[in-house]
């Protein structure tokens, strides 16, 4: 019988992550993540939750509204400027750039729009007003070393660590 996923389990998927609306697929991890259940999150606690008592082989999808994980849309933090006012380096769609504000807090706006006289950036995340679909491939479910249980995930080649640490707890 294959293990299931339960917490301690070390576990390798791969996934895919697609709008609902447009079927447009967002982004895709075609290597095996490997990361240990219960100590790592490295999805959203929802796509955790349905990895529960799963098992290799198993395909799932999971349903997430971008709002309920992100927050509302906030049209405030949409706004364009002059293109001669931003510097040469920020000035390609899809850049990411850094912003403090005046309290010293910083956000993180990603560069939407571009043409002749304007560039325009979103301070929102992605996935805000969206709902996306996760698509999880689940390619292998095995006892988590102590290693790996320390790190919370796959120990990385050439890390400098003990082999003999990767037994099964």
């Amino acid at each position: 019988m294959s293990e299931i996923i339960r917490a301690g389990k070390f576990v390798e998927l791969t996934y895919q992550v697609a709008d609902r609306k447009t079927g447009h697929v967002l982004t895709r991890v075609e290597f095996p993540l490997g990361y240990v259940h219960g100590h790592n999150e490295i999805l959203a606690p929802s796509v955790h939750a349905q990895l529960e008592g799963r098992c290799a082989g198993d395909t799932i999808e999971v349903e997430i509204d971008g709002n309920q994980i992100f927050g509302a849309r906030d049209e405030s933090l949409v706004f364009s400027d002059d293109l001669e006012n931003v510097p040469e380096q920020y000035r390609q769609i899809g850049t990411s750039i850094l912003m403090e504000n005046d309290r010293g807090q910083t956000r993180s706006f990603l560069v939407t729009h571009l043409d002749d006289e304007t560039l325009t950036v979103d301070g929102n995340n992605p996935l805000c007003g969206r709902v996306v679909v996760f698509t999880l491939q689940i390619l292998s479910v095995r006892d988590a070393s102590a290693a790996e249980t320390r790190a919370g995930g796959a120990i990385p080649a050439g890390s400098g660590i003990d082999p003999s640490l990767l037994r099964p707890l």
